[in-house]
């Protein structure tokens, strides 16, 4: 049964090392304290396998399980096999209803997104090249001249980054 619904979503983007889920991390918190129920999805170019060899559930994906759940007695646990990667909106439509959903990754596909972005990394910034990038949080506030009329925020400023976040946040159509 398709489910028609609205779903607030915000993308926080970066290349490897910037802080991405170190922000995250710490606006979950600051969102939690104001009423508003968060989710995150993180994408990762990386495999990843959260199950074990030799585990039940392994052997239940290994002989063909499409989906495999793990059900604890304080959480659970849903894995789907599929041929070729998810679709942002596939994964947007999967979780429950909340207030906010914080996208780490997807940079293509969220169309409201911030850039984090540490002169540490000594990578080149993407804001420059995406018109996607509506924000940049930095430790380096030098760079505000060079945003081409990005916001800017510290990295330390969680209030102000959440605030804009919740301004601006994009209104998914989950299908």
């Amino acid at each position: 049964m398709l489910c028609h619904r609205e779903q607030r979503i915000f993308g926080i983007i970066g290349r490897s090392g910037s802080g991405k889920t170190h922000l995250i991390s710490r606006l979950i918190p600051f969102f939690c304290q104001t009423g508003l129920r968060v989710s995150t999805i993180k994408h990762t170019h990386h495999g990843v396998d959260m199950d074990t060899p030799g585990k039940d559930t392994f052997q239940h994906r290994e002989n063909g399980a499409v989906e495999v759940m793990l059900a604890t007695p304080s959480r659970w646990v849903l894995q789907h096999q599929n041929a070729t990667p998810p679709m942002l909106n596939e994964l947007v439509h999967a979780m429950q209803p909340v207030d906010l959903i914080l996208v780490e990754g997807f940079h293509a596909d969220v169309p409201a997104c911030m850039e984090v972005w540490r002169s540490l990394t000594a990578k080149e910034p993407l804001f420059t090249n995406e018109e996607r990038i509506q924000a940049v949080a930095t430790d380096s506030l030098p760079l505000q001249g060079a945003t081409n009329k990005k916001t800017v925020f510290s990295m330390e400023n969680i209030e102000g980054i959440a605030h804009y976040i919740q301004k601006h946040a994009f209104s998914w159509q989950c299908i």
